[in-house]
């Protein structure tokens, strides 16, 4: 509880300094010395980048030097970028900022740490617990953004970025523990060797196709969305009070389509309608005329389908994720999150400097159509449950067959032995599976003393 509580705090206070920022900054950056529409929008999305480069070589340093040393460095470079956009009078250094703000790339070593001080019985849980966490901070930005950036203006945002960073310091030092010991956990981080495999396996390709042009829709949103408000007539210090019922709303609407999808097997038409509601709600934006009501009933749509892919999505790529894959499949999943978010940014500023804010809407929405064409062609995996199967100590010619072995069990369908975890990673049919034999299966392969 300690760890996942924890690491939960310190991963949503650094993606609330990144986004809260996202609802206010397109209002306040004409301020700045050189600001123009294109540069606004790199602003915004200029964290993506650094973070979709890094996150997977960082995970992958902390194997090396340890879990805690990484996330260390990577908030203090966190509290770097913070403190020079903090600082900057000008689009430019609000831009290398944002930028360092990304390169503090924790997620894979902040997975791997929580990996490390689970059991596989209560993993799951503590992931959960991150995951929600991040999904919660992202509301909570939405609502205070406007509301800090009135009150200590966006310079001010940053320096409390800042001071989350350090906050999130003192909570690895005397909060979350230190493991005994780390490994390489195939079900939460990358593994280097698995990325080709990863890549060429075209659901997954699909999925990840999916989060990109969900983020980069989102994130081109907002480079115009806040001047949108303002213009139907709301202060920019009132707009939490469009943002928190919108908030609300879609949190409780999202719950039956999810329910829809992962009881009722209708995945790919949730994703299809979710891609339709999404364009229609972005059309709608560059079509209407600027109105509170018609924002409201917009947003609502949009933010339903953002949290509902948000939650979706990722469960699609743990099925369809090969046994043993999970992490490396994540890993590339996350990357494409943060590519999708920097060119939301990047496309989103060029649109409203060449062709104005409406513009903005319709790249969205073009991203949207294109979402909805690669959903309409998604295969949805199979309801294959993953399982963790402890082997113990193994001697080296036990793990010569002992994956054939589990394979040969009725509703094991999938198999992956990890020598150096003291596991089996498999992919069950838990209808079919024969418990008990596959028990028996690890039991009569003898072990070493």
């Amino acid at each position: 509880m300690r760890a996942a509580g924890g690491l939960a705090a310190i991963f949503s206070m650094r993606m609330l300094g990144l986004f809260m920022i996202l609802p206010v900054f397109a209002l306040y950056a004409e301020h700045l010395d050189g600001a123009t529409p294109l540069l606004i929008g790199l602003a915004i999305g200029a964290y993506g980048l650094t973070q979709a480069l890094l996150q997977i070589p960082f995970g992958l340093l902390s194997d090396r030097i340890g879990r805690k040393p990484v996330i260390l460095g990577g908030l203090t470079l966190f509290a770097i970028g913070s403190v020079i956009a903090a600082g900057a009078d000008s689009i430019q250094g609000v831009i290398i900022g944002r930028a360092l703000q990304g390169s503090g790339a924790i997620a894979a070593a902040t997975i791997a740490l929580a990996a490390d001080l689970t059991r596989e019985t209560v993993r799951t849980r503590a992931m959960a617990a991150i995951g929600i966490s991040v999904a919660l901070s992202f509301a909570v930005a939405l609502v205070l953004g406007p509301v800090l950036g009135e009150q200590i203006g966006v310079g001010g945002i940053f320096w409390l970025t800042a001071g989350f960073a350090v906050l999130g310091m003192a909570l690895l030092a005397w909060v979350v523990p230190t493991p005994a010991r780390s490994s390489v956990h195939r079900d939460a981080q990358p593994v280097l060797s698995q990325l080709g495999s990863v890549v060429r396996n075209g659901t997954l390709l699909r999925l990840d196709a999916g989060i990109f042009l969900l983020h980069l829709t989102m994130v081109s949103l907002f480079v115009v969305l806040p001047l949108s408000l303002a213009e139907a007539g709301i202060p920019p210090a009132r707009h939490w009070q469009i943002y928190l019922p919108v908030v609300l709303l879609a949190i409780g609407l999202m719950v039956p389509f999810i329910l829809l999808a992962e009881r009722a097997g209708r995945v790919r038409g949730v994703l299809i309608g979710s891609a339709a509601g999404l364009g229609i709600a972005l059309l709608g934006f560059g079509l209407l005329p600027p109105s509170v009501w018609g924002a409201l009933v917009l947003l609502t749509v949009m933010f339903t389908v953002f949290n509902l892919l948000e939650a979706v999505l990722p469960s699609l790529v743990s099925k369809a994720a090969h046994a043993g894959a999970k992490g490396t499949a994540m890993g590339v999943f996350s990357s494409a999150q943060f590519v999708g978010a920097f060119l939301g940014g990047l496309l989103g500023g060029l649109a409203h400097e060449q062709f104005g804010a409406d513009a903005v809407y319709f790249v969205g929405a073009g991203a949207a159509l294109v979402w909805l064409l690669v959903a309409a062609r998604l295969r949805p995996p199979s309801a294959l449950k993953p399982h963790l199967l402890p082997l113990g100590d193994l001697s080296p010619r036990a793990l010569g067959d002992i994956e054939a072995r589990l394979l040969s069990v009725p509703g094991v369908e999938e198999a992956a032995v990890a020598p150096e975890e003291g596991v089996a990673h498999l992919k069950v049919d838990s209808a079919r599976v024969d418990w008990a034999r596959l028990q028996a299966a690890v039991a009569v392969v003898p072990v070493s003393r």
